[in-house]
């Protein structure tokens, strides 16, 4: 069953909001996992109108999950979510990571989106506790991060255990994600399950994705599994 993803840091919406609804719209995806999503005051009525904007509803996410947001169209049906925080650490952001288990046609799968931290001492930790989180699922994951570090990190090595780096699937872990005036980090991924396949990768760089946002969007298309 395909389906369409984009994982997208939307620098708390502080660039052209109208470029970053164009991004979105033309990429027609079938979930969004949004970091950097409304988590303060009216933050349900914020959400609510970035989702709209992109043309999707709201599945999981916003304030309970630290600004970790997941939308969807209404070709994708969720069937229940869930939200995790990770432990504060003195003087840090908290933060957590968002979950929502959904279904396209006879495919089901667990959506997942978290961004961690900046500190390098915090992340390990909260990347051990994702891991446990994504490992408890019975569905095939589908999970986009913004990790604040490449792959020759810790943080990066235990989140991937176990799942499929997209871009190095699609031979394309060349391609960096920030910042979109200088790209020379890729701390932006999507990981997958093994039984999912990767039919298609995009690091997008336009325009219109240079004012959008900091982090250029990472769009990925996937072919799912029917999950008895």
């Amino acid at each position: 069953m395909p389906l369409r993803v984009v994982s997208y840091n939307i620098h708390s919406q502080r660039d052209d909001t109208a470029a970053l609804a164009s991004v979105v719209r033309e990429a027609a995806p079938d979930v969004v996992i949004v970091q950097e999503a409304p988590r303060r005051l009216r933050w349900r009525q914020k959400s609510a109108t970035l989702a709209d904007s992109f043309g999707l509803v709201v599945a999981a996410g916003g304030l309970p999950s630290l600004g970790n947001l997941l939308l969807t169209s209404l070709r994708v049906r969720v069937t229940g979510t869930h939200c995790q925080r990770f432990p504060l650490t003195p003087g840090r952001h908290l933060r957590g990571a968002a979950y929502a288990r959904c279904q396209v046609g006879g495919a089901r799968f667990l959506l997942a989106g978290s961004h961690l931290s900046t500190d390098p001492a915090e992340r390990p930790g909260q990347a051990a506790l994702l891991r446990r989180e994504l490992s408890a699922s019975d569905l095939p994951v589908v999970f986009g991060a913004d990790l604040n570090e490449g792959p020759d990190g810790p943080a990066w090595g235990t989140v991937a255990s176990g799942l499929v780096d997209a871009a190095i699937a699609a031979d394309a872990a060349d391609r960096h994600t920030y910042s979109c005036t200088n790209p020379r980090r890729r701390i932006d991924a999507l990981f997958v399950d093994p039984r999912v396949e990767v039919v298609g990768y995009d690091v997008v760089d336009t325009p219109t994705t240079r004012r959008a946002s900091d982090h250029f969007p990472v769009l990925v298309d996937l072919l799912l599994p029917v999950v008895d």
